[in-house]
């Protein structure tokens, strides 16, 4: 049986006992004071894009399009009506002036007549043939056209907004559908002095600047009429900039070969724009890292990490 003192010293152990529990065990639990610094420390990481900007031209333009055409173009008219009784000549062949193409037999019932020959009016390559043997020409009807292949142009009607920016040997770039990213120098060699009050359009002449064997006459030409060129200009993807109250910036990187490069929120002032392309006239330099993707996030000096760099 136990006795009063031992009932007493008891309870004073448990008790002391309890006491210890609890503070070994708040001990444990309370978060040291280095864990909660390096907490509060800790800044995001922004992954981007990145574009390393450098000199170079940027070319502002219109764009039309035109079939190919000969400079010189003529037909070829026969001196008699009749029908076609030999034909001489090939679509392609290269004649000279005065060769004979054909023959038209001008004979009827009850008269005969010597065939009447069908000269070339001037010398080139025949770029269509249409009579066959038997078929009925007259005087006034041409069977077949002569061209100069090797000046081609290609007619263009300017809308009247545009004509402010046409001027005489004005730069012009030529594509094809039939040479994908082949590109071909052309130039205007002529603008009309009156506008077309039907259509309120100009009409000027675009000339190849060197023949090619590739550009045929009646191929579908896209042309880029170049209106301005910029030298020297420091040109960004449009996708660099990001606009904030207004005003155009562009987040350029420091310190990008470091651990931990930031971006830097610049001003800049933007020129022309052309397609997927922009100009910056100020506020970064030749050899400046740019963001181009993941900038919507990022705030003045966020630190960033570059997953891909292109020039």
């Amino acid at each position: 049986m136990k006795t009063i003192s031992t009932y007493k010293a008891e309870k004073i152990f448990f008790l002391f006992g309890a006491a210890l529990f609890s503070f070994m065990l708040s001990s444990c639990l309370k978060k040291p004071e280095g864990a909660v610094a390096n907490t509060e420390a800790a800044e995001p990481v922004f992954a981007v894009n990145a574009f390393k900007t450098q000199a170079g031209n940027l070319d502002n333009y219109l764009e039309f399009g035109g079939d190919v055409a000969s400079v010189s173009s003529v037909d070829v008219l026969p001196d008699q009506m009749g029908k076609v009784s030999r034909i001489l000549v090939n679509v392609g062949d290269m004649v000279q002036k005065d060769q004979v193409l054909a023959y038209v037999d001008a004979s009827r019932p009850g008269y005969t007549f010597a065939a009447s020959p069908v000269k070339a009016p001037v010398s080139g390559r025949i770029t269509s043939f249409s009579p066959t043997i038997g078929t009925q020409v007259a005087q006034s009807m041409s069977i077949a056209k002569i061209s100069n292949t090797d000046d081609l142009e290609i007619r263009v009607n300017v809308p009247e907004r545009f004509i402010s920016r046409i001027a005489l040997k004005q730069k012009a770039v030529l594509t094809f559908d039939a040479y994908p990213g082949n590109e071909f120098e052309a130039y205007v060699s002529e603008v009309s002095p009156v506008l077309d009050t039907t259509s309120r359009t100009m009409a000027i002449k675009i000339r190849i600047s060197k023949n090619d064997s590739k550009i045929r006459v009646g191929m579908y030409a896209r042309v880029k009429l170049i209106t301005e060129s910029i030298k020297n200009a420091i040109i960004v993807p449009v996708a660099a900039t990001v606009k904030r109250d207004g005003e155009s910036y562009i987040f350029k990187i420091e310190n990008p070969d470091s651990e931990s490069p930031s971006a830097v929120l610049c001003p800049v002032k933007q020129g022309i724009t052309v397609d997927d392309k922009t100009e910056i006239s100020e506020g970064i330099s030749a050899g400046d890292i740019i963001v181009i993707k993941g900038q919507s996030l990022l705030n003045n000096g966020s630190k960033v990490k570059i997953i891909a760099l292109s020039e």
